[in-house]
């Protein structure tokens, strides 16, 4: 197995140090995952570029937290469906919900359902999404944008969810009450 170094501010390449700090800024500490995207400085460059852009999309805050969660579990992901989770949680996502979308389960809220079905479609289908479960996710009350802004935050969480599977990412310990494990 290869070992990947886990960088601070002080050990990381120059060109990492400032996107280290814009994802403390964010999350209030450097995170594993940052530390170990620091190897490469544009690596974690356009990870944090597409964290933000997501941050930023059209998406309602509970339907970010769905295809955060949702890719994840699909690529078998256990840091990030850990650190969603967490996350999630703390910003008011119903505890059902969250424990759904671990389970792979659809969600109670039609709209969010909506989202979690395009999500998981778009992750094992590798994109090819068919034109019915499109039209689905608009009857849902999304629209066209709202289908791109998915594809964004996949794209977000397939650096993520690659990175840790190769670098074998230990958990920080802030998302250690919701760890998880793949079936």
């Amino acid at each position: 197995m290869a070992e990947f170094t886990l960088h601070d501010e002080t050990t990381a390449p120059e060109e990492s140090r400032p996107h280290l700090a814009a994802g403390k800024k964010r999350m209030g500490f450097v995170t594993t995952l940052n530390a170990v995207m620091a190897e490469s400085p544009e690596l974690l460059a356009g990870y944090n570029a597409l964290a933000e852009q997501f941050g930023k999309s059209s998406l309602p805050g509970p339907a970010k937290h769905v295809v955060w969660i949702t890719a994840s579990v699909v690529n078998g992901c256990e840091y990030c469906v850990a650190a969603h989770s967490t996350v999630a949680l703390k910003n008011g996502v119903d505890a059902a919900a969250v424990e759904a979308l671990r389970a792979g389960k659809p969600l109670a809220d039609g709209a969010l359902e909506a989202v979690r079905a395009l999500t998981e479609s778009m992750v094992a289908d590798r994109g090819w999404v068919s034109d019915e479960q499109v039209e689905r996710f608009l009857a849902a009350g999304y629209t066209r944008r709202h289908v791109l802004d998915v594809v964004l935050g996949v794209g977000m969480k397939t650096l993520s969810n690659y990175t840790n599977h190769i670098a074998h990412t230990p958990l920080d310990p802030a998302w250690a009450d919701q760890a998880w494990t793949r079936d």
